[in-house]
């Protein structure tokens, strides 16, 4: 059953998209949405044209059921459409699994199976088709794999609606940038052009139809969501939410682990805090030296026992408060500091740990690789084994209390017994808001 933002939005969302796509605006569901909404079509997503491809931005805050809104809008605009296909972006994997799963629960309602991208050459199949299907897959996909700067075209149907959730992510940009080509050996040995996902999927579906998700405003300065998507289709803003009980309050409270560093490590956090980006962070900071740096002054042994210590005696005491319920969540800069973390808290607490799966109060949530060394690959978990621990965590009666994350599980993932969160990183901006919701 739809919650009443949910209701007004998904019938917007559908007449935009009419709009937008200019495919069969004189359907049933077009006429019956726009009954519904008690609106003319013209007054929807302001100053944006019949067949312009952009059928706007969808704002609801975080924790009131985008997920289940994008399953009713997809439901609802495969009878608006002619068999349209339904293309949903994510920006991560295990958004993706989440969405996917939510998806397969509602077959009935999308009168279809849905299916999910491994790999591109699989997200090419799926495409290229006449019509109908509803195919998930990472925006990853849509990089070229063979280092050119355009990907293939895979369909030129008006009829296809590409869903992108978290809209406004940097990686949905049309900007070019220059980065480095390196040899086998590491070596730089020229430069290439590459582009922001929006143009690589712009090539691969030309006449597609952009609908997007979001759960934090577009920033003022952002250009490229409106420039993908078009203007607002409707706002659910966290005030609201709160007010109509959708979603819960949330305190702030700042607990600082002071260390002793000079003044060179002061200045370095400073820049680093200045120009800070989760988005690019793998693809520019992670490669100067000056991000392991940082990490070592972060992630200082000091630094790591001290917050440990903070962490298990405040974490204990939230525990108390709420008769022993509750999980609660560390969310670290690192892999390394994340294990490390872990080794620290079981040291002062050592009958949370386990080696089963099934066992312990506190585990670490990640992947990992050989090169990363013995002690963080013993952390290192499958989607399978991840989908136990999810399934633990959202279990009340269950004994794991506490997890340890980088990325994982910081948007998408609904447990509402978490009522703790520990950042141990910066961060700002909508991914600070999709991890505290």
């Amino acid at each position: 059953m739809a919650a009443y933002h949910q209701y007004y939005a998904v019938n917007a969302a559908v007449l935009s998209t009419i709009r937008a796509s200019a495919v069969n605006a004189d359907s049933p569901s077009a006429q019956l949405a726009l009954r519904q909404q008690g609106r003319n079509s013209q007054n929807l997503v302001n100053a944006q044209k019949e067949g312009d491809r952009k059928a706007g931005v969808v704002w609801h805050t975080q924790g009131s059921g985008k997920s289940l809104s994008m399953v009713f809008y997809t439901g609802k605009i495969v009878l608006a459409l002619n068999n349209p296909t339904i293309v949903i972006i994510t920006d991560r994997n295990d958004l993706d699994d989440q969405l996917f799963g939510t998806f397969t629960s509602a077959k009935q309602l999308l009168r279809q199976t849905p299916k999910q991208a491994d790999n591109r050459e699989e997200l090419k199949d799926y495409l290229r088709v006449n019509s109908g299907g509803v195919v998930f897959t990472t925006i990853q996909k849509f990089q070229p794999s063979d280092g050119s700067s355009t990907y293939d075209m895979l369909s030129d149907r008006t009829n296809i609606v590409v869903i992108a959730v978290e809209a406004h992510r940097s990686q949905y940009g049309f900007s070019a940038k220059e980065v480095d080509v390196k040899d086998s050996d590491g070596h730089v040995t020229g430069k290439r052009t590459v582009y922001g996902f929006a143009k690589y999927m712009r090539d691969a579906l030309p006449n597609a139809t952009y609908l997007g998700f979001t759960g934090t405003p577009i920033e003022r300065t952002d250009v490229n969501t409106p420039a993908v998507f078009g203007n607002y289709v409707d706002i659910y803003d966290i005030s609201q939410a709160v007010e109509d009980g959708a979603i819960v309050r949330i305190f702030y409270e700042s607990r600082l682990a002071k260390i002793a560093i000079s003044e060179e490590g002061r200045q370095l956090i400073q820049a680093f805090d200045e120009e800070f980006n989760e988005d690019e962070l793998i693809e520019t900071q992670k490669e100067r030296s000056k991000w392991a740096r940082i990490e070592g002054l972060i992630g200082s042994r000091e630094r790591i026992k001290a917050i440990a210590n903070d962490i298990v005696q405040h974490f204990e005491l939230r525990l108390k408060s709420n008769a022993g319920t509750g999980k609660g969540m560390v969310v670290t800069l690192s892999r390394r500091i994340a294990a490390e973390l872990y080794n620290e808290i079981i040291l002062l607490k050592p009958e949370w740990h386990s080696d089963n799966l099934n066992d312990g109060v506190v585990k670490v949530v990640m992947t990992s690789s050989a090169s990363d060394g013995p002690d963080i690959a013993k952390h290192h978990t499958t989607k399978k084994e991840r989908q136990v621990l999810a399934n633990r965590m959202k279990d009340d009666d269950d004994k794991l209390k506490l997890v340890i994350v980088r990325n994982m599980w910081l948007t998408g993932f609904d447990a509402p017994s978490m009522h703790t969160m520990y950042i141990y990183k910066p961060m700002k901006g909508h991914n600070l808001m999709q991890a505290i919701a």
